[in-house]
C-alpha cells in the first residue's frame, strides 16, 4: 500500500535509527540559491548526498553557505571528489571521511565519490555520494567501482545515492540494483521523475541501501510535503528533482 507521510528521524528504543536521507543535484549552486536552501532544510534531512557542488574558485566558502543556509554543516567531498558533496546534521557522529577520484577517460570529465562513515544513534552507516558518466561504457565499470567501494567503507551498513544519468532499465542502473536495494523500487513515496524539473519524465537519479537496511519510503517530495516551499521553489533550485529517503538502519551488536 503506497504511504502518504514520509517518517521522521528518530532513534528507537533497541538504538536503530531511523535516518532521512537526501539526493540532491544542485548544478553547482548556479540556479536560486535561496530556494535550494529551503527545499534542503523543508526535507529535514540527517545527511545529504549532493551532486554537482561547485568545484572551483572558492569551492569550500560555497559549500560551507550552503550548509549554513541549510543549517547542516559539511561532511566531506566537494572539488577534491569531483562534484559530490555530503552534508550532514548534528545527529550524525563522524567516524571518517575519504574522497575517491575516479580514473580519467581523455576527453571525458573527472568524476568521483564523496564517501564517509558516521554513526547516528545506535547505527553505523556508510555513505557514498557519486555522479556518473554520461558514456555508457565508463557508466556501467564506475557502477562496478561504487559497489567495489561501498563494500570497501567496511561498515555494517552503507547507503550509496547520486544522480546514475541512467534510467532504471539501463546496465549501470541495473547493476547497482542487483547488488543493492533500489528505494524507490522497493517502497515508493511522492513522485518518481527527477529531471527536469519543468517537465519530469524520467528518474535518473536515485537512492541505493545495503540489503539490511528497511526502506521506510522514498521518492521525490512534493510540495504539500515541504513546509513553506513551493513548486516554484523545486523549479527555481536546480535543474534536477530532489530524492528523499526514510530507512531504518539497525543497530550494531
Amino acid at each position: 500500500m503506497p504511504i502518504t507521510e514520509l517518517p521522521n528521524s528518530r532513534t528507537e528504543p533497541d538504538g536503530s535509527a531511523v535516518v532521512r536521507v537526501l539526493s540532491y543535484n544542485i548544478r553547482s549552486m548556479r540556479d536560486d540559491e535561496d530556494a535550494l536552501a529551503r527545499v534542503i532544510r523543508a526535507c529535514a534531512p540527517d545527511v545529504v548526498l549532493v551532486q554537482e557542488a561547485p568545484r572551483f574558485f572558492r569551492w569550500r566558502k560555497h559549500a560551507a553557505r550552503l550548509a549554513a543556509k541549510s543549517e547542516l554543516l559539511v561532511l566531506g567531498g566537494g572539488a577534491t571528489a569531483s562534484g559530490p558533496l555530503l552534508l550532514c546534521s548534528l545527529r550524525a557522529t563522524v567516524e571518517r571521511t575519504e574522497d575517491v577520484l575516479l580514473p580519467l577517460t581523455p576527453g571525458l570529465h573527472r568524476r568521483g565519490f564523496a564517501t564517509a562513515v558516521v554513526r547516528i544513534g545506535g547505527a553505523r552507516l556508510g555513505l557514498l555520494s557519486c555522479h556518473l558518466s554520461l558514456q555508457d561504457r565508463e557508466r556501467y565499470d564506475q557502477a562496478g567501482m561504487l559497489l567495489d567501494r561501498l563494500a570497501a567503507l567496511d561498515a555494517p551498513h552503507a547507503i550509496a545515492a547520486g544522480d546514475i544519468n541512467e534510467r532504471p532499465d539501463g546496465r549501470a542502473f541495473g547493476r547497482l540494483a542487483a547488488g543493492l536495494q533500489d528505494c524507490w523500487a522497493v517502497r515508493p513515496w511522492g513522485g518518481e521523475h527527477t529531471w527536469s524539473p519543468g517537465d519530469p519524465y524520467q528518474r535518473i537519479d536515485a537512492v541505493f541501501a545495503t540489503k539490511g537496511i528497511e526502506v521506510l519510503g522514498c521518492g521525490v517530495p512534493r510540495p504539500q510535503d515541504l513546509p513553506g516551499v513551493t513548486e516554484a521553489d523545486l523549479r527555481a533550485a536546480t535543474d534536477h528533482l530532489p530524492v528523499l529517503a526514510a530507512l531504518r538502519v539497525p543497530a550494531g551488536a
